[in-house]
């Protein structure tokens, strides 16, 4: 009996996710992610192809931003001062 098994193209992790899938993973349009990358309120990389990539721990830092948005009601921009503040006390409480 010979089995035979499906090619499957793989990513490397270090790839990330690219636009499309980053935007299916939060339930954001691919625009709107796009927009979060030029306010400064998502990290993303750009290859030489010029893709963007994604990690999977921006998908958090979306729901906050999501969070932020519907909670309490606040624009992109004080989402990004907020945003930065909240790093800054992550990074104070590890110390």
């Amino acid at each position: 009996m010979t089995q035979t098994f499906a090619i499957v193209r793989v990513q490397s992790a270090a790839a990330g996710m690219d636009v499309n899938a980053f935007a299916a993973a939060t339930g954001l349009h691919p625009d709107m992610v796009r927009r979060f990358v030029a306010l400064g309120l998502v990290d993303a990389r750009t290859d030489s192809a010029g893709h963007i990539w994604f990690s999977r721990t921006e998908i958090a830092r979306v729901a906050r931003i999501q969070r932020l948005r519907a909670g309490l009601g606040l624009n992109y921009a004080s989402i990004g001062v907020v945003l930065d503040l909240l790093d800054r006390i992550d990074a104070l409480t590890r110390m």
